[in-house]
């Protein structure tokens, strides 16, 4: 079956460029103008841009959490998912405490496949580290995982200062890469403590407990820990400029660290918690927490200077209800947005169509540079001969607005309710074949496949 996309704009690296698609199967055979050739259908793209499938490399599908289950699995996030451009997710692969690697990663391949709408990866969550674990790490590499994640907060996930130094010796030892949540846990807790003893337990006391110092102090000192061990880092959902500072120092000297960044924190502010409704400030609750509107600035600008290199989502949604179990107290509220849905539609209205940055570094944010961090390029993020046929078409003209009723996430609102896009998509592709068509996912049937994947080449 050859599909042929006339009339459209490729987004690369390189920029937008008028140029054909011509698709065979699952891949693309031909980019560029005029592109000739038999074709069994042709698609009218004039007027619109021609992005890769967009990856999602933070996702959390299917996870126990907080005394709940995030709403979205992997049947109805990775739907979302793809729905709003999104061909790729890579989750994390969570087992507790005590378990094995292979225990978690045989679990999450039971939550995931046969269930998922795109294609996905996972990453390894090491939150435990002894021989046996260390053990089970080249194992890992083998059934395609070539990324880890560890916590440096929340004492059922954290690794200490000198597991974390020694999985890292590990890692760099195998050609890993390791991403990590910053945030002081001591710091945390001790605010927590005081809150709670000052009886401010509203969604307001959230932001204050977890303050950009105490996100600044970890990175700082994960990267020390990196550059002990040599070994690169991913700071994963950074937030705030004073992260940034801590990041650029460790650049100077010479060490690896990429920064991913989620749109909460390009897009919403801290005083959404300051609602007097509880349930209304609740939703935004997630960690790291929202931050001072200014710090948008910042982050957009290193967006655009090519200093954050990716855009994910950091999914972990949430019904209303689940997020009502915190009421009477703060802490117990499940921490977490939806978002995987609209990621696309909003980098592009409030990034590009705003000028903040370029369609190719929206590109570069969404679809190359998470494709060759987490060892997927050349077959994801790009479009070129021999890559994956996954397209999103998008309409610039096409605008609307974000509401929840019009979302197929499991959940009952949407964190950027009444934002307006710039434009929208039109249709997206997976592996050859129309999978969503203004809005509507065409295929109940969930067609995604594994991905083992390669070692990072970013």
């Amino acid at each position: 079956m050859r599909t042929f996309l006339k009339g459209g704009s490729v987004v690369s690296a390189a920029g937008v460029k008028r140029a054909d698609v011509l698709i065979d199967g699952e891949k693309i055979v031909k980019v560029g103008r005029s592109v000739r050739g038999d074709a069994d259908t042709v698609v009218d793209v004039e007027h619109c841009l021609l992005f890769p499938g967009f990856i999602d490399a933070h996702t959390h599908f299917d996870l126990d959490v907080c005394g709940t289950t995030t709403a979205d699995d992997f049947y109805t996030g990775s739907r979302a998912a793809l729905r709003g451009g999104t061909t790729t997710v890579i989750d994390f692969a969570c087992p507790n405490k005590g378990e094995s690697l292979h225990y978690g990663l045989d679990l999450w391949h039971k939550k995931a496949d046969g269930r998922t709408f795109c294609d996905y990866g996972f990453h390894m969550t090491i939150d435990d580290w002894n021989e046996s674990i260390r053990a089970e790490i080249p194992d890992m590499f083998a059934k395609g995982i070539s990324s880890f994640k560890m916590y440096m907060t929340y004492p059922a996930m954290m690794v200490e200062d000198r597991d974390l130094y020694w999985a890292l010796k590990e890692l760099k030892h195998l050609g890993g890469i390791c991403g990590v949540h910053c945030e002081n846990a001591g710091i945390i807790d001790g605010m927590i403590a005081e809150r709670k003893n000052a009886g401010d337990l509203s969604p307001a006391s959230h932001p204050l407990t977890r303050p950009p110092l105490a996100e600044a102090e970890a990175v700082s000192r994960l990267l020390r820990i990196a550059q002990a061990a040599d070994c690169p880092v991913i700071i994963v959902h950074l937030t705030c400029q004073e992260a940034l500072e801590e990041v650029e120092r460790a650049r100077r000297r010479g060490q690896r660290v990429y920064v991913e960044t989620c749109p909460q924190y390009l897009l919403l502010d801290n005083s959404l918690y300051c609602n007097g409704d509880y349930a209304t400030a609740a939703r935004y609750v997630c960690a790291p927490p929202l931050r001072e509107k200014w710090e948008q600035h910042d982050l957009w600008r290193a967006l655009r200077h090519g200093e954050i290199q990716t855009v994910s989502t950091d999914h972990c949604s949430f019904t209303l209800a689940q997020k009502d179990a915190g009421r009477e107290d703060f802490t117990k509220i499940p921490g977490g947005l939806p978002g995987v849905e609209t990621r696309g539609e909003l980098i592009y209205s409030y990034g590009v169509a705003t000028k903040r940055i370029t369609e190719a570094q929206m590109y570069k944010a969404l679809c190359e540079n998470p494709a060759r961090l987490y060892g997927l390029f050349p077959r994801k993020g790009v479009l070129q001969a021999g890559s994956d046929a996954d397209i999103v078409v998008y309409d610039p003209g096409d605008s609307h607005v974000i509401r929840a009723e019009d979302c197929v996430a499991n959940v009952d609102y949407n964190p950027y309710e009444g934002f307006v896009t710039s434009g929208g998509i039109r249709q997206v592709w997976l592996r050859g074949t129309l999978a969503v068509e203004k809005g509507r996912v065409l295929d109940e049937s969930p067609r995604g496949r594994y991905m083992a994947r390669g070692k990072c080449s970013l």
